[in-house]
């Protein structure tokens, strides 16, 4: 089948949920994606940076492939030969002590949640289901029902209350917000160390440092949402590590596994995360040894190909770059390491008609609230790669009226 059929096919009997480029990739590998018909695309988005170790990673495909014909998956009834080292080697890159797996990003966002009311009630000494959680405007933290409840994103929640309390938004990047809003009953404020899905927004130079000392002052649990930040994606093995701050819990996903399994998970030291205790959480898939062990790969792969590096190196190689494309649709170039965003001019006519444009030249890059432009290549990528992508960008940025 070619690929207007396959399309045809998927825009009959799948729910329109998502509003996909016109392309139909069939194979990946790297940096590069092809499509039915053989038609070869550099990748610059990497799943949501899902990939940052490329498309199918031979060590991790086989690594996949060995685990897979051994053991797949017991459930937490029983326990197997990979959960406990993968959490010991979660623990020593974060600086924590415990670990608990799950799969999809909002799955570890949610355990995150449920955590920090437990730690409020049976440690701080807030009163029973009085437990606040402070949040920040333009915030992406998943799709689930309590997860989009405190987003300020009208499309998300539209529809779908009501939704659960407990949580307050305040403005990002905005410390005199945070201090006024905690007050006895705030156990938790969780932060997006950069808001990717909110258009690449960065905080101003010193908000996570003062957002720490402002939470240890009051009790309060400062947990950093790291899924599409974290495992190198801005130039630092965590997003945070630009400021030098250690968060009460982290959150990780998407790279965790390179791209091949759902896998996810919450990081903690055992006076918050050790309050879990039989019975109240858990996951069927979550901590099973073919996620461990492709996700204990990933990281190796991280590691020991110096990605992390790589992306801080390429990544202001690029921006500096992308700053001298002269064409008037272009608002500003923010981003860190290879976690890039292209803001456009309310008069260029919305961000996603230039993605369709690099689509013909190549490039598959895909918007972000409407007038942004993300920019994230798998970290396996190279200057000579940047070099062609670059070509592209300025040659449609230019030319496109």
């Amino acid at each position: 089948m070619n690929s207007r059929e396959i399309m045809k096919i998927e825009d009959q009997y799948g729910a329109h949920n998502y509003h996909p480029l016109d392309v139909v990739l069939s194979k990946g590998d790297g940096i590069w994606v092809y499509d039915l018909e053989g038609n070869k695309y550099l990748d610059f988005l990497s799943a949501y940076s899902s990939v940052n170790q490329g498309h199918c990673h031979p060590r991790i495909v086989k690594k996949l492939t060995k685990q897979a014909k051994k053991l797949t998956i017991t459930s937490r009834a029983f326990r197997n030969d990979q959960l406990g080292l993968f959490a010991k080697e979660v623990c020593e890159l974060t600086g924590m002590e415990i670990m608990l797996p799950m799969n999809s990003g909002a799955e570890a966002v949610e355990t995150a949640l449920k955590i920090v009311r437990k730690w409020g009630y049976a440690v701080k000494g807030v009163k029973m289901d009085k437990a606040e959680i402070i949040t920040c405007g333009g915030n992406f933290h998943g799709r689930t029902t309590t997860i989009i409840g405190f987003s300020t994103e009208k499309l998300y929640k539209e529809y779908f209350g009501p939704f659960t309390p407990g949580f307050h938004s305040i403005p990002y990047g905005d410390i005199k917000s945070l201090e006024k809003t905690i007050n006895k009953n705030t156990v938790a404020f969780l932060v997006e160390p950069i808001q990717a899905e909110g258009g690449v927004l960065i905080p101003p130079e010193g908000y996570l440092k003062a957002c720490q000392k402002i939470c240890e002052k009051n009790n309060v649990l400062l947990v950093l949402d790291e899924i599409q930040t974290g495992l190198g994606r801005t130039g630092k093995l965590f997003a945070c590590q630009h400021e030098d701050v250690q968060p009460d819990v982290f959150i990780l996903g998407k790279a965790l596994s390179g791209g091949f399994y759902p896998v996810s998970a919450v990081v903690s030291d055992k006076e918050v995360l050790g309050l879990f205790t039989p019975g109240e959480h858990g996951s069927t898939f979550a901590g099973n040894p073919l996620a461990c062990a492709i996700a204990r790969e990933a990281l190796a792969v991280l590691q020991d190909e110096n990605l992390v590096e790589s992306a801080a190196e390429l990544g202001n190689y690029f921006m500096e770059k992308l700053r001298t494309i002269e064409s008037p649709h272009i608002k500003e170039i923010r981003g860190r390491g290879l976690l890039i965003g292209m803001e456009l001019t309310d008069k260029a006519g919305g961000a996603r008609r230039f993605c369709e444009a690099l689509e013909k030249e190549g490039l598959l890059c895909k918007e972000t609230h409407e007038t942004v432009i993300r920019f994230a290549p798998p970290l396996v990528i190279k200057k000579k790669d940047i070099d062609w992508a670059f070509s592209k960008i300025k040659m449609v940025m230019e030319t496109v009226k």
